[in-house]
């Protein structure tokens, strides 16, 4: 393990408030935008759909959407990402979420005994499982070193590195302050993170980071909290630029709303000059997720298909469905290829 923490990003929390940091992560973000090209490009990157499910359209085009459908459709994506670090390769699962258990936590689960079996049945689709997607790329569960999740909000771990472990090598990359926070929940987090599930696993299962560090040749992690205290951002850097993935927004036009054709993106954004859609499902600091969503615009290239998006990949993609009007994305990445 050779990470190397990301100095250039260190020491945001500066004093002057929230509009202070604002003006900081644009140069700071600048500024590792030129270091991190120089660490070189990842092996490859493959990205595999998990499952597809509904969401509050209030979360998730918070404040500016003017759809009349109570609830989107998001598709929750897991990256395959490899480096080479000395003489062994490295493998890296980004999002590896186990959607049956995830269906377990507080919101979800009262959700669907609201929702009749019909319409459940309608609105999800499960699209494969993390060991089918690992099995057809052939690669092994003991030759995965890592697992990372922006954040940890649904995921239930047991099934990955639990007493049985599926993925017995593997160790878990997250914040250690999202981590210590799952021990005594804030209520406006209790019905998002499934707490009893972490209590029996072995801390040597978890790698805790403090901040941002490059993992390997093009592959960092870079801290972005708000929407949780602990989140954090995948950042590649690939054939076609940088690409950044997490669930701070959840479409790419959510970061150039001016550009969105989703009813109320674009006045919204020119009425109270916001340059990002926020996903806000828990309002833990919405200024500094704010902040966070600008480093990410900052760090990431544009979209070489259409430069009006940048390349921000969400972790869970707004996807159209003829069930929530008004929600179908402007423009979607669906994959990254590299």
């Amino acid at each position: 393990m050779n990470f190397s923490a990301i100095d250039t990003l260190d020491g945001m929390d500066v004093e002057g408030g929230p509009g202070a940091r604002l003006r900081l992560v644009r140069e700071r973000g600048e500024a590792f935008r030129r270091e991190f090209v120089t660490t070189g490009t990842p092996g490859g990157i493959v990205t595999r759909d998990l499952v597809t499910l509904p969401y509050p359209t209030r979360f998730g085009l918070f404040r500016a959407s003017r759809a009349i459908a109570p609830f989107l459709s998001i598709t929750n994506r897991m990256l395959v990402i490899r480096w080479t670090e000395g003489d062994r390769e490295r493998v890296l699962l980004f999002e590896p979420s186990d959607h049956e258990h995830g269906r377990y936590t507080p919101y979800f689960e009262d959700l669907s005994e609201r929702t009749p079996d019909v319409v459940e049945r309608r609105m999800v689709k499960v699209h494969g499982t993390v060991p089918g997607h690992l099995d057809q790329l052939g690669i092994a569960p003991e030759d995965v070193d890592y697992l990372m999740f922006d954040h940890l909000h649904t995921q239930d771990l047991r099934r990955w590195i639990g007493a049985t472990p599926y993925f017995p090598n593997a160790k878990v990359i997250v914040q250690r302050d999202e981590l210590t926070a799952l021990t005594d929940l804030h209520p406006l987090q209790r019905p998002w993170y499934q707490p009893s599930t972490y209590r029996d696993l072995s801390p040597d299962a978890f790698l805790p980071i403090d901040g941002s560090v490059v993992l390997g040749p093009g592959v960092a992690v870079v801290k972005t909290p708000g929407h949780v205290f602990g989140n954090q951002s995948l950042v590649v850097n690939t054939s076609t630029g940088i690409w950044v993935s997490s669930e701070n927004v959840i479409a790419a036009e959510a970061l150039t709303p001016e550009h969105s054709k989703l009813p109320g993106l674009a006045a919204w954004s020119r009425r109270w000059q916001h340059e990002v859609v926020l996903n806000a499902n828990t309002i833990e600091s919405t200024a500094d997720q704010y902040n966070s969503t600008v480093l990410e615009k900052t760090l990431a290239d544009r979209s070489q298909s259409d430069p009006r998006f940048l390349q921000f990949f969400p972790s869970s993609e707004l996807t159209g469905a003829w069930t929530n009007p008004g929600t179908k994305p402007t423009f979607s990445h669906g994959q990254i290829v590299h």
